[in-house]
């Protein structure tokens, strides 16, 4: 049943507004059901089409359409498959000039006789373009004259009117979702591929960042024989909680606030030894180049706050630590 059916017009008020959410939402989550259910042998050639395209994927659509089709143009393009909305308007007035003939083009039209969609066909076809139809007529003008059709569900329009475009674009949007899902597990798509398209994000920082560009240069350095009290003098001035034990220009192990506490606890006459007998052996390591995303992994594994990176050579270049970046 249509939510619109459910409460009629003189009996609404503000208090109806919940249920008429509810009915609407149902009615729509039945439609995404009905698509679910629908999809076949056509939507496999679509994907085919698009995941071995040479070219772009253009898209194009008129009103509500149209805006849908950004979104999945969006969409697209940020999960490695190129694309991009043309506006039929203006692509009838020069913008066709854009396509390409290895450019798969995707024409969004619910009735499938859209004049400005219809009057694209006669040049993507003299352009040899391959045309992935979304209509929700199987027997429309678009339909006949695609590659493929992806026809959509004939469910009403939420619109207690049933006019404004409601259900058809949600069920549109949906079929571009999963056209994109589908062709981000056949190109094997991985995060830091997801990342390198959205470097502002938090996840491309994350995923793009390498540790030289967040780790401590100036490191605190102490040496293996030096006595416990010049530790501490060089962990306060580093303020990094930890100094970085040295024997010589080898790195031999890391000096923390929890050693150093254990060492005063077990020993009051530390301050007087030398720091290698309370300093923990085989600290973790990182490679400058290695990407802040893997090193955050190997500290959350080991549980440890602190890394300390190392060179090719094994020079001590840096501290990396787990509060240096957001």
């Amino acid at each position: 049943m249509n939510p619109a059916d459910s409460i009629g017009p003189s009996h609404v008020t503000y208090a109806h507004a919940r249920e008429i959410a509810r009915d609407a939402l149902r009615y729509q989550g039945n439609s995404i059901l009905h698509l679910a259910a629908s999809v076949d042998a056509s939507f496999e050639r679509a994907a085919e089409l698009i995941y071995s395209c040479r070219g772009r994927v253009i898209i194009s659509g008129m009103g509500k359409s149209g805006l849908v089709g950004r979104k999945i143009a969006a969409t697209f393009s940020s999960t490695g498959t190129p694309s991009y909305f043309l506006h039929p308007g203006e692509a009838l007035h020069g913008d066709l000039g854009a396509i390409q003939p290895d450019d798969v083009v995707i024409l969004i039209s619910n009735s499938g006789e859209t004049e400005e969609v219809l009057r694209l066909l006669p040049s993507l076809e003299d352009f040899g373009n391959q045309i992935i139809a979304i209509t929700g007529k199987a027997g429309s003008t678009l339909a006949t004259h695609s590659t493929v059709a992806l026809i959509l569900p004939d469910d009403r329009e939420v619109c207690p009117n049933e006019l404004a475009p409601t259900t058809s674009t949600l069920v549109t949007m949906a079929l571009g979702d999963a056209l994109a899902v589908a062709l981000i597990t056949l190109r094997d798509f991985k995060p830091v591929d997801f990342a390198r398209y959205h470097p502002g994000g938090s996840l491309g920082r994350r995923l793009l960042t390498r540790v030289a560009n967040v780790m401590h240069t100036r490191v605190p350095c102490v040496a293996a024989a030096a006595p416990l009290y010049e530790a501490i003098d060089v962990m306060t001035k580093g303020r990094l909680g930890m100094a970085v034990v040295l024997d010589g220009e080898r790195l031999a192990g890391v000096l923390t606030d929890g050693d150093l506490r254990r060492a005063m606890l077990a020993d009051r006459q530390a301050l007087d030894q030398p720091v290698d007998r309370f300093m923990s052996r085989s600290p973790i390591t990182v490679r400058p180049e290695a990407r802040l995303a893997e090193a955050e992994d190997l500290m959350r594994a080991r549980n440890v706050h602190a890394l300390v990176v190392q060179d090719e050579n094994g020079a001590v270049v840096g501290l990396l630590d787990i509060f240096d970046h957001p």
